[in-house]
């Protein structure tokens, strides 16, 4: 079996299945890639509002699906959504093997 083109880990996976019971929405995270933050590409995530585009790709794991456009999938391919929860708190975490560098938040990146 091939490897995904990115990966949602199962504790991200449950963290977005809690926040969708919560908000009574679809458990569908949406992660974009857009310009700026400390690094010079920065990860926004999300909640999607409704089904997947044509072009989007989408991996599922445990019933929760992950979300990537086209042109964010570029820029993180191969790499792993997590949640991690730490002293520090709580957040959604990208393991991006496509990253040069980063910041020491872990919002932003370069390549």
């Amino acid at each position: 079996m091939s490897q995904p083109p990115i990966i949602l880990a199962p504790s991200a996976a449950a963290r977005v299945a809690t926040i969708a019971a919560k908000q009574a929405r679809p458990a569908i995270l949406r992660l974009a890639v857009e310009g700026g933050g400390c690094s010079g590409f920065q990860y926004r995530f999300g909640l999607a509002e409704g089904e997947p585009d044509a072009e989007d790709t989408v991996v599922e794991t445990d019933g929760v699906r992950l979300v990537v456009d086209a042109m964010s999938l570029d820029l993180v391919a191969g790499a792993t959504v997590d949640y991690v929860e730490s002293l520090g708190g709580a957040a959604f975490r990208v393991t991006n093997p496509n990253a040069a560098s980063g910041c020491g938040c872990g919002a932003s990146f370069s390549v």
